[in-house]
């Protein structure tokens, strides 16, 4: 049995001179979770003590393997849980995901008006379950309830000590790693629930999907945290986990580590275009790597109403009430246009790559009332090639430099060796410089 610990769902599932308010350049490329093996999405939409989780997996196997355990802060009804529909966080990655946008520069030769545009910007038989509860009970567990939601058997364990807990569960399959039972004896102290899931293969063959939808569960409590610890125990390697939070106020950020914001608005040679998926996970890499393997990484914060670039389309009303967003009504109409007011939705992502030395406590967030837009960002600015009418030695130089600066960025950013680097940039021609004339009486004895 294949057990997912992971997360609450990993478990389950320089400069440029553009501001960070007008950027209107053209996406070209986007770095989304594809990009990672291991990767597990959580969605997180949080108002005061309400939380929505949405928890999608990176499952591939035969589903009679999958099962799932996460500590949860309060018991759960069967009315707060929901089978998902994946393909609203793949919308939710595509929209937040770091991205590369290109700029062309003008005629150098051409004389243009100055114009800049500033915006703003997720059951067994009774007789069967009867026996389990008794053999529950006998080892401290309490069966509180027990689900069926579409193609997941649910239970929502309760238990005295970790030691039967643990024993309960790897009877049962939901095989454990092994010295797990302080991780799980510090939730029980905290008197924290167990949300076990298992796949049911009757119900998931009449479902006709393919793969494992995402599960969905709605509770309030004042505990505003990720649980991961669990997916440490037994994990080989280091894994990825995104955390998108939707939120009224503003972006999140976690209070027990360091959230850093991604390296953004930085330039990058052209041939950057053709290799951004080696070149987003070499500097996610880097700079994981520089927060010595404990940060937690903001990539996107931004209004729900306009992006500029957009990777993909605003989520609309329908997708974000599908995944807990509350608040918008079935009606609201939100902006497509970045002329539109923005609305009150605040997207955050989250990317951190997290093992069990490095992340030894659980993700504990806060919602702040920082709105200010964020993107991972990366910039390609193609030189002007078309016929010159005018003398451009000068602003070959300047492309020159330009190029060069944006070799040791590069090289700054990823590890890249520079010279590797600057074989693949196509520099700007610019001449040698011509050789004074010389006074007559210094070229006598040449």
């Amino acid at each position: 049995m294949r057990i997912f610990l992971v997360t609450i769902s990993a478990v389950l599932t320089v400069v440029v001179s553009t501001t960070a308010q007008a950027f209107c350049g053209f996406y070209v490329a986007k770095a989304d979770t594809s990009l990672f093996n291991r990767a597990s999405q959580v969605v997180l939409v949080r108002d005061g003590d309400r939380t929505v989780i949405t928890m999608a997996n990176d499952f591939e196997g035969d589903v009679e393997d999958f099962a799932v355990v996460v500590p949860v802060p309060t018991f759960i009804e069967r009315e707060q849980i929901n089978v998902g529909d994946k393909a609203v966080i793949d919308h939710l990655d595509a929209y937040t995901s770091p991205r590369l946008v290109e700029y062309f520069d003008p005629d150098p030769c051409m004389v243009y008006p100055r114009a800049e545009r500033m915006m703003q910007g997720m059951a067994s038989d009774k007789a069967v379950m009867a026996d389990m509860e008794e053999v529950a009970r006998s080892q401290g567990v309490t069966i509180e309830a027990s689900y069926t939601v579409g193609e997941y058997d649910i239970l929502i364990l309760s238990a005295e000590e970790s030691d039967g807990l643990i024993r309960w569960l790897n009877d049962n399959g939901y095989k454990i790693p092994r010295g797990a039972d302080k991780v799980v004896g510090s939730y029980l102290k905290q008197d924290m629930r167990f949300f076990v899931a298992k796949v049911n293969l009757e119900e998931q063959k009449k479902s006709g999907y393919t793969y494992l939808r995402p599960l969905q569960v709605a509770y309030e409590s004042n505990k505003f945290m990720l649980p991961i610890r669990l997916g440490t125990l037994n994990a080989k390697q280091q894994q990825d986990l995104y955390v998108y939070a939707l939120t009224r106020t503003g972006r999140i950020e976690t209070t027990n580590y360091r959230t850093v914001k991604l390296p953004s608005n930085v330039e990058v040679p052209e041939f950057v275009q053709a290799e951004f998926a080696d070149f987003y996970r070499d500097m996610f890499a880097r700079q994981t790597k520089a927060e010595n393997n404990r940060g937690v990484f903001l990539e996107y914060a931004w209004d729900m109403a306009w992006c500029d670039p957009c990777a993909a389309d605003p989520l609309t009303p329908e997708e974000l009430r599908s995944l807990g967003v509350f608040w918008v009504g079935k009606n609201d109409q939100l902006g497509r246009s970045p002329m539109n007011q923005a609305q009150n939705v605040f997207v955050t992502r989250l990317h951190v790559r997290y093992d069990r030395e490095h992340f030894p406590e659980d993700l504990v967030f806060q919602e702040t009332g920082d709105r200010q837009n964020f993107q991972g960002r990366y910039v390609i600015r193609h030189p002007w090639k078309g016929e010159a009418t005018c003398d451009v030695s000068t602003y070959n130089k300047q492309v020159r430099d330009r190029q060069e600066r944006e070799a040791q960025q590069l090289a700054n950013l990823t590890g890249w060796d520079i010279d590797d680097i600057r074989k693949k940039i196509s520099f700007a021609n610019v001449p040698e410089p011509a050789e004074p004339d010389k006074p007559w009486w210094a070229r006598l004895w040449d």
